[in-house]
Protein backbone atom coordinates (compact mmCIF):
# COMPACT_ATOMS: atom_id res chain seq x y z
CA UNK A 1 0.00 0.00 0.00
CA UNK A 2 1.02 3.40 -0.28
CA UNK A 3 3.08 5.47 -3.08
CA UNK A 4 5.63 3.89 -4.99
CA UNK A 5 9.48 5.56 -4.28
CA UNK A 6 10.81 7.90 -7.04
CA UNK A 7 6.82 8.11 -8.59
CA UNK A 8 5.27 11.86 -9.52
CA UNK A 9 2.95 13.01 -6.81
CA UNK A 10 0.91 16.21 -6.09
CA UNK A 11 -0.50 16.80 -2.65
CA UNK A 12 -3.92 17.49 -3.20
CA UNK A 13 -4.50 19.41 0.02
CA UNK A 14 -2.31 22.07 -1.02
CA UNK A 15 -5.15 23.01 -3.57
CA UNK A 16 -7.87 23.04 -0.94
CA UNK A 17 -8.52 26.62 -1.32
CA UNK A 18 -9.56 25.43 -4.77
CA UNK A 19 -12.68 23.49 -3.86
CA UNK A 20 -13.90 25.66 -1.05
CA UNK A 21 -15.71 28.22 -3.40
CA UNK A 22 -18.43 29.23 -0.54
CA UNK A 23 -16.61 29.07 2.59
CA UNK A 24 -16.25 32.89 3.32
CA UNK A 25 -20.10 33.01 3.13
CA UNK A 26 -20.55 29.20 5.44
CA UNK A 27 -18.66 30.85 7.97
CA UNK A 28 -20.38 34.35 8.28
CA UNK A 29 -23.26 32.19 8.61
CA UNK A 30 -22.11 30.17 11.46
CA UNK A 31 -20.82 32.98 12.74
CA UNK A 32 -24.01 34.74 12.72
CA UNK A 33 -25.87 31.54 14.34
CA UNK A 34 -23.30 31.86 17.63
CA UNK A 35 -24.03 35.17 17.93
CA UNK A 36 -27.59 34.78 18.16
CA UNK A 37 -27.58 31.19 19.50
CA UNK A 38 -29.69 29.07 16.85
CA UNK A 39 -31.96 31.65 15.25
CA UNK A 40 -31.25 31.87 11.70
CA UNK A 41 -33.77 34.32 11.71
CA UNK A 42 -32.04 36.70 12.73
CA UNK A 43 -29.17 35.25 9.78
CA UNK A 44 -31.86 35.66 6.89
CA UNK A 45 -29.32 37.80 4.78
CA UNK A 46 -26.06 35.11 5.39
CA UNK A 47 -28.36 32.70 4.72
CA UNK A 48 -29.77 33.89 1.37
CA UNK A 49 -25.90 35.09 0.79
CA UNK A 50 -24.49 31.32 1.34
CA UNK A 51 -27.98 29.72 -0.45
CA UNK A 52 -26.88 32.06 -3.84
CA UNK A 53 -23.22 30.67 -3.73
CA UNK A 54 -24.36 26.91 -3.75
CA UNK A 55 -26.57 27.93 -6.09
CA UNK A 56 -24.11 29.01 -8.81
CA UNK A 57 -21.63 26.20 -7.94
CA UNK A 58 -24.31 23.57 -9.20
CA UNK A 59 -22.80 24.27 -12.93
CA UNK A 60 -19.46 23.39 -11.48
CA UNK A 61 -19.59 19.91 -11.52
CA UNK A 62 -15.99 19.09 -13.32
CA UNK A 63 -13.42 19.28 -10.78
CA UNK A 64 -10.95 22.03 -12.07
CA UNK A 65 -7.83 19.94 -11.73
CA UNK A 66 -9.55 16.31 -12.84
CA UNK A 67 -7.51 13.48 -11.67
CA UNK A 68 -3.77 14.61 -11.75
CA UNK A 69 -1.84 11.90 -9.91
CA UNK A 70 -3.34 9.79 -12.50
CA UNK A 71 -1.76 11.40 -15.11
CA UNK A 72 1.35 12.15 -13.56
CA UNK A 73 1.67 8.33 -13.30
CA UNK A 74 0.68 7.64 -16.72
CA UNK A 75 3.47 10.28 -17.94
CA UNK A 76 5.97 8.58 -15.76
CA UNK A 77 5.51 5.26 -16.96
CA UNK A 78 5.69 6.15 -20.93
CA UNK A 79 9.13 7.61 -20.01
CA UNK A 80 10.67 4.88 -18.72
Amino acid sequence: MGRKAGTLYINPKKFGNLQKPCMKEMMSFLNCLALTQGNDEKCSRQKSLLSACMNAQTGNKRKPWGNINYHLQRLNRGRK
